[in-house]
């Protein structure tokens, strides 16, 4: 019953979640009929986020159906867990961290959210501005950084191998109470590995797999919606003919 309570407050409430940084979304348009980016995603999802972070309504299993992997593919690729009893965990078990919820409040003060329906709670532009939105920050110590979208995040940037580290370049505005120092644009200050151009597809890749995490039926209503849609065509050809043999002798 808690499960379910705190599934509705989730959903019911994205607008209170995205609060926050709303001058600083880029605008991002989700495509999950892409298999391969979802592939990378998947791939993204279990090296960088899945350490501290589960995706407990989901199951490995169902990965492998819907992205179009075999369940060896996703046990050899996927899984880097143990169960209780240190057996690799099996593609029928839900992709949970084996991190417990006590460990997890002595280690970052909080239990690291579900991130099964966070795209629902956040939408797909929020997650996409806030995964490019981490800068260099002396203040925020131990992890030394910031984030525009979600200021004093708790989360380190996890994706900084790949992104690099950037440093702010801020503007000053004239407001009512005097002036005010606002963060103009973001500019690499330590190169990653990935050029700008290939982190942002990188981004975008893990963000269409948490878009299908939290809608996995989308991509079983969007297959059968083609067909859904021939039928009616048919349909309607044949039920124009009827219509006219049936009316001809009346006309």
């Amino acid at each position: 019953m808690r499960k379910i309570f705190s599934l509705l407050v989730v959903l019911a409430a994205p607008a209170a979640f995205a609060a926050g940084g709303g001058e600083y979304i880029q605008e991002f348009t989700p495509d999950t009929t892409n298999k391969a980016s979802l592939q990378r995603g998947a791939r993204l999802f279990v090296n960088y986020c899945m350490s501290c972070h589960s995706a407990g309504y989901h199951r490995y299993s169902h990965l492998a159906r819907d992205l179009h992997l075999s369940e060896r593919q996703v046990q050899e690729n996927l899984i880097f867990t143990t169960d209780e009893h240190g057996a690799p965990t099996k593609p029928g078990a839900l992709m949970v961290v084996p991190m417990t919820d006590n460990y997890a409040k002595q280690a970052f003060g909080t239990v690291p959210p579900n991130l099964s329906l966070v795209s629902r709670a956040r939408g797909a532009s929020w997650l996409y501005s806030y995964l490019k939105g981490f800068y260099l920050d002396e203040t925020r110590e131990p992890i030394g950084v910031n984030n525009t979208v979600f200021p004093d995040v708790g989360m380190p940037h996890v994706l900084w191998e790949l992104q690099g580290f950037q440093a702010p370049v801020y503007k000053t505005e004239m407001t009512e109470g005097g002036e005010i120092r606002k963060i103009e644009r973001l500019e690499i200050a330590v190169p990653g590995e990935q050029s700008a151009e290939e982190f942002n597809g990188t981004v975008a890749d893990l963000v269409n797999f948490l878009v299908y995490l939290g809608e996995p039926a989308r991509l079983e209503r969007q297959r059968l919606g083609i067909w859904v849609i021939l039928f009616l065509l048919v349909f309607t050809i044949i039920a124009y003919f009827l219509k006219r043999e049936y009316w001809k002798d009346v006309h």
